[in-house]
């Protein structure tokens, strides 16, 4: 709202409100949740086909706007023949080796093991070691600090005297962790958890050494 005076007379002055006038509104950013660009660009990436699934389901608008018969007509006119063929063929080159190292790194987790070992320090005291969950893509970190507020305890994360890295939580929780890494990280197949236990080994009866005359 301004005042504008009236020069034909000596009135007060006349409120006059900017109805135009409008704050600027904040534009929101979409992100591909493939490959972590704006969606314009997935085309330059190696996830092209996944990239374009995502956005077709989750903002169907953009993909309508990006990817329709229209639009794709519209870029095309743009490009020469030649131009559009050797474009197709780098995409399809990507794509192929994307796909190619997704297949490599599924039947890699498919292999791959989450280990869940009940270890007993003494006689009342428990640990639980969990190794493995790094290979499908879990933050370790997060994992141990999910792991000791569901159990209210200390969890951990380390590396084994071989180099491993582990989480290790107080006590004797092993199946109860492995309902938790179901329920929380979907990506580890049921099937790939392994739970174990290690007890200390037990020390040998000292010999007595024969007494004399026996």
């Amino acid at each position: 709202m301004i005042l504008q005076h009236n020069h034909q007379s000596n009135s007060a002055p006349i409120a006059v409100t900017m109805a135009d006038a409008s704050a600027p509104v904040a534009k929101t950013m979409v992100y591909c949740q493939v490959c972590s660009y704006p969606p314009e660009y997935c085309e330059f990436g190696s996830r092209f086909k996944a990239c374009k699934k995502w956005l077709q389901d989750s903002e169907p608008e953009l993909f309508t706007h990006l990817y329709s018969d229209d639009a794709l007509s519209a870029a095309a006119s743009t490009l020469s023949l030649e131009a559009r063929e050797k474009l197709a063929k780098e995409q399809a080159k990507k794509e192929a080796k994307a796909e190619a190292k997704a297949e490599r790194l599924e039947a890699k987790k498919s292999r791959t093991k989450v280990t869940i070992k009940r270890v007993e320090r003494n006689k009342r005291k428990h640990i639980t070691s969990i190794q493995g969950l790094e290979h499908f893509g879990i933050d370790l970190k997060k994992a141990a600090k999910l792991f000791a507020n569901k159990f209210a305890t200390g969890a951990s994360v380390s590396k084994t005297a071989a180099g491993v890295d582990e989480i290790v939580v107080q006590g004797d929780v092993s199946e109860e962790v492995e309902d938790v890494i179901l329920e929380k990280f979907k990506e580890v197949p049921e099937d790939n958890i392994e739970l174990t236990e290690d007890k200390p080994k037990k020390k040998a009866p000292k010999e007595v050494a024969p007494q004399p005359g026996t």
